[in-house]
């Protein structure tokens, strides 16, 4: 098992999730965080640090696109060790629908 990030993250990005982190697994993209599963070692720490509940397990139903997503972009994307600011406007993202479809970037 591993832990992904998926579209709750896009225009949140609040990184408490990266503080935690003890093997800095996770990589950062223009509105989003991926985490990279390859690295990841299932401890379980970020996904209670998230208020947005961007994180979840690879076993839960309906991860199979964002486990794609974070391996595909852990490669592309910087790696982030400390936490930054979030987007100044993240507050009127956090409960939007459809987030990936409407704001994704890749970052390239």
């Amino acid at each position: 098992m591993t832990y992904l990030v998926n579209d709750k993250c896009i225009k949140c990005k609040l990184m408490d999730c990266v503080e935690v982190c003890p093997v800095d697994c996770f990589y950062e993209g223009k509105n989003m965080l991926v985490i990279k599963p390859d690295e990841c070692i299932d401890c379980g720490v970020c996904e209670p640090e998230c208020p947005i509940n961007a994180i979840v397990p690879d076993t839960e139903k309906g991860s199979e696109e964002w486990l794609e997503l974070n391996k595909k972009y852990s490669e592309i994307w910087p790696n982030i060790s400390q936490k930054k600011d979030p987007p100044k406007d993240n507050e009127k993202y956090r409960n939007e629908e459809n987030k990936f479809e409407k704001y994704f970037k890749e970052n390239l």
